[in-house]
């Protein structure tokens, strides 16, 4: 079974936001490889990428592909919002030993569009030709959104990491149903290794309610859990050792199957 973990992060992320996980999981034994995506290589108070704004879902996939191909055993996929749902593209194409969706994103054919979603992305979605723009939530859509189980003191440190993101992939994931090149598509028939689908109860972009669909999408081969005192930013809120720890068990029970 594999000892490499692959790691995709979420939107406005870096490989900055696994550093919990990529610690407790080297503890654990595991390769830890967590790339950053195309264009997100830099600070948020530059100028982003021109060519940020239109990079699509399709795009961040043929990136990563091309760095899973590199590796020496076919990984452990691990995703963490919009990078869960890369996690399940790769995983169609063949590519994953496993896969681990933290609060991910739904692909096309699950309406992920709630009004807490909606108000996560008012800033975004305020603003004309956002699909061709890259963009950037407000602090306070951010501590809405993703961190309102963080301890105030720490959000701002958090929100400096946030980068720019592709107002293309936001449009590929959220209006899926006006992407006429099926961005998000995933054949759930092609996804064949197990799968572990991980939401937040109190999660207010990837609801629970949505991640539970994305879960059912592979019910052939996926575990469903359900963390109540979690949110969005599983990978740093309080006690978020206690999904690691889970995970790391379901990986286990993998391996002896």
């Amino acid at each position: 079974m594999a000892n490499t973990i692959f790691m995709i992060h979420g939107m406005w992320g870096t490989s900055l936001d696994w550093v919990n996980y990529r610690r407790f999981f080297e503890v654990e034994g595991y390769h830890c490889v967590a790339p950053t995506l195309p264009y997100h290589n830099l600070d948020w108070r530059d100028e982003p990428d021109p060519r940020l704004g239109t990079t699509s879902l399709l795009d961040y996939s043929e990136a990563l592909e091309n760095e899973l191909r590199q590796l020496d055993e076919k990984p452990i996929v691990m995703g963490h919002s919009m990078g869960g749902l890369l996690a399940q593209i790769l995983g169609a194409r063949g590519l994953a030993d496993s896969l681990v969706l933290l609060t991910p994103a739904s692909p096309a054919g699950i309406m992920g569009i709630t009004p807490s979603v909606i108000r996560s992305f008012w800033s975004t979605q305020t603003t004309w030709g956002f699909w061709k723009k890259p963009m950037r939530q407000t602090f306070e859509e951010a501590v809405y959104s993703t961190m309102h189980l963080v301890p105030e003191n720490e959000q701002k440190e958090i929100y400096s990491n946030f980068v720019y993101e592709s107002g293309r992939a936001a449009f590929e994931i959220g209006y899926w149903f006006l992407d006429s090149r099926g961005a998000s598509k995933v054949n759930e028939s092609k996804v064949t290794c197990p799968v572990l689908v991980i939401a937040g109860t109190q999660d207010r972009i990837t609801p629970a309610s949505v991640v539970r669909r994305v879960s059912r999408k592979y019910k052939a081969v996926s575990t469903y859990k359900e963390f109540e005192n979690h949110a969005h930013w599983i990978l740093g809120e309080p006690q978020w050792q206690e999904v690691a720890e889970y995970v790391v068990g379901w990986l286990k029970s993998t391996r002896n199957e």
